[in-house]
């Protein structure tokens, strides 16, 4: 091979270099702003989520800033730990968001904002995750329905453990024509949730915040 034919290969040879290590860093940088952009997108509409069970004006915390992982597969319905937020006025403790799972929904897993206030009622609920079918399950929804508001103001006793079902196994909570699996996935996991709230409540707002740990 000529000389110059290894000149004419290294310099093709350093230029398609050179522009795969500009490729991989513009890949890289767009990767990370999206990310950045991506991650603030979740962090919103997280917080939008937060506030539709616990309104902002009844707080003077910053939900992000006192959370804590807490993991009891039994009441909450994951293996995984998961995050409570905790509301407070001053040192004073409002309210907690719980983050179960109701793993039997008739598509699977079903994440759940659960808002419970200091006294054990409820201050809402909302699904923050699903895959129940369009039409019948998914009446879960807010943006589909107002059954979700139904738990509202809602306690243990209030309607009691025999109520704390769907109509048709004998409780209050209307179950969706068609789909009576995902209402019940539902409104078990809410009922746990409370259960565990009210046997851990001072344990939940004494732990210090996991942020920064």
């Amino acid at each position: 091979m000529t000389s110059a034919l290894l000149r004419s290969v290294f310099r093709s040879g350093l230029i398609l270099g050179t522009f795969a290590v500009v490729g991989v860093s513009l890949v890289a940088m767009s990767f990370e702003a999206t990310k950045e952009r991506v991650d603030a997108n979740r962090r919103a509409a997280l917080l939008r989520s937060l506030y539709a069970v616990v309104k902002p004006e009844a707080h003077d915390n910053d939900l992000f800033d006192d959370v804590i992982k807490v993991s009891s597969p039994r009441w909450l319905g994951t293996e995984d730990a998961v995050a409570v937020y905790r509301a407070r006025m001053g040192s004073e403790p409002v309210a907690a968001v719980l983050t179960p799972v109701a793993p039997d929904g008739y598509n699977g897993s079903i994440r759940l904002l659960v808002g419970i206030y200091h006294d054990g009622t409820l201050a809402g609920v909302r699904v923050v995750g699903h895959r129940e079918t369009p039409g019948l399950g998914d009446g879960i929804d807010e943006r589909r329905s107002d059954w979700i508001y139904s738990f509202d103001g809602r306690s243990l006793e209030d309607p009691g453990a025999e109520g704390w079902r769907v109509k048709r196994d004998g409780g209050v909570f209307d179950q969706f024509t068609g789909a009576t699996i995902t209402p019940r996935a539902v409104v078990k996991a809410v009922h746990r949730s409370l259960q565990y709230f009210v046997s851990n409540r001072e344990e939940l707002f004494d732990k210090p915040s996991d942020v920064g740990a």
